[in-house]
């Protein structure tokens, strides 16, 4: 891989369809269209708008970022697929990077990053520590006080919680995901995308009897 590889990171995790084509650290190109849904029909369109944005084609690129979540289910298996798809057409590494390590890009402290997870319930995860599902008005005990800088969703109440500070993520989600799957592919810390779920899918059994099969 080049010194400074050219990377396109792309995220449809949550309500967006989101893009960003870095060389190195430069952005050459960026865009997010906000959408609950149709990420499917728009992510290979953008994708290929963010390209000519920054003057590149499909084989200049080095590697391949995609947000694996948490966030909704079929927009993370959208893009998951996508991303294992181009890296097998185009002879790239593709790297998934989660919600929390892409909000807590660019810090240089302990964080508290937060993902809605709806109904008030949010993904969390504390540096360093492992990732887990919780209520806005059912947060663990073992971070009150512990003054950790909050970013993402509902911060203004996790931050009372800890009694830190509410910091903005330092980039936009696919530039994020761009730099830390360009850093981690030239340090060969590359592993098959694959979605990160913390809850089940709220998908529910049928409740009609499936039609009988005539013989």
């Amino acid at each position: 891989m080049r010194p400074e590889p050219l990377v396109l990171g792309f995220d449809t995790s949550a309500a967006h369809c989101a893009a960003a084509l870095l060389l190195g650290d430069r952005v050459l190109a960026e865009m997010t269209e906000e959408m609950t849904r149709g990420q499917a029909e728009r992510l290979f369109p953008i994708l290929e708008q963010v390209l000519s944005m920054g003057g590149h084609a499909w084989s200049d690129l080095d590697a391949i970022g995609v947000g694996i979540g948490p966030g909704n289910f079929t927009g993370i298996r959208i893009s998951v697929s996508a991303a294992r798809g181009l890296s097998l057409s185009l002879g790239v590494p593709a790297v998934g990077v989660s919600g929390f390590d892409a909000l807590a890009y660019g810090t240089e402290e302990p964080v508290l990053t937060s993902i809605d997870g709806r109904r008030d319930q949010v993904y969390l995860q504390q540096t360093g520590a492992e990732p887990f599902q919780a209520h806005l008005d059912e947060l663990p005990s073992d971070l009150s006080h512990t003054g950790l800088t909050v970013i993402g969703h509902g911060a203004e109440r996790l931050a009372a919680h800890t009694g830190g500070t509410i910091a903005a993520p330092a980039a936009p989600v696919a530039v994020a995901i761009a730099a830390i799957a360009g850093a981690r592919a030239a340090s060969g810390q590359v592993a098959r995308p694959a979605p990160l779920y913390l809850r089940a899918a709220d998908a529910a059994p049928a409740a009609d009897q499936p039609p009988k099969i005539l013989t």
